[in-house]
């Protein structure tokens, strides 16, 4: 058992910027992708809601819980994802709109991008199955968005919803503010309406650009990148 503050490796008198960086250095620490484990990153990700909600005195349990037996293995067999079902998500990589004098707040911003020749790794569409991350289900298509802690603690991976809603658990980094403008953290977020359209490739954008994580041997730019 460990407190939270243990948990991320900071004093309990530790401020809210502290808090932060520890947060998302424990994130990286932990995850698979660095020699972490799907365990380790939740209990983090739990050590800094717990934090976050006030409960910093809450003891965590961080022993190694046995696998779930029914939980999915590498060697399951993958079913192919129906036409019909499934989020329509349609997107729009960031990059492109200053070529064209366009804007977020364009209201018919993919109208004009379906007018313009774009490359398929700058606007198109794929289906995200309803259980599944946005990140995940672009990359399950074949393409490499920008990401790096994949845990919810920078704004790699952050993209801007224009159409449609996404839900997130608690944990994450962006603030209400960033929330309220249409921001969702593609790592972490599920689309949760029947159709979507992002704006991918946004962590340059003032708020977000303070949030980043150096790039990583692990953080991808664009297709086949």
């Amino acid at each position: 058992m460990a407190s939270p503050f243990e948990i991320l490796g900071v004093d309990s008198d530790a401020d809210e910027q502290e808090i932060s960086r520890a947060y998302r250095r424990r994130v990286i620490e932990t995850h698979p992708d660095q020699g972490g484990s799907a365990r380790e990153l939740q209990l983090v990700r739990r050590a800094y809601e717990e934090i976050q909600a006030g409960d910093g005195a809450a003891e965590l349990e961080i022993e190694p819980a046995e696998a779930d037996a029914s939980s999915p293995s590498a060697d399951d067999p993958v079913e192919e994802r129906p036409e019909d079902q499934g989020v329509r998500v349609e997107y729009l990589n960031y990059d492109v709109l200053a070529d064209h004098g366009w804007s977020l707040d364009d209201e018919d911003l993919f109208e004009k991008a379906a007018d313009a020749d774009l490359d398929p790794a700058d606007r198109g569409r794929f289906r995200a199955e309803s259980h599944e991350t946005l990140l995940d289900a672009a990359e399950e298509c074949g393409f490499a968005w920008p990401y790096a802690c994949r845990g919810g603690a920078c704004a790699n991976c952050a993209v801007a919803v224009t159409e449609g809603e996404m839900e997130m658990p608690a944990g994450h980094i962006l603030s209400n503010d960033l929330l309220d403008r249409g921001f969702e953290l593609s790592c972490i977020g599920i689309p949760t309406t029947d159709e979507l359209r992002v704006v991918y490739n946004v962590k340059h954008l003032p708020d977000l650009d303070e949030l980043r994580l150096p790039a990583s041997r692990f953080e991808k730019a664009q297709l086949n990148d």
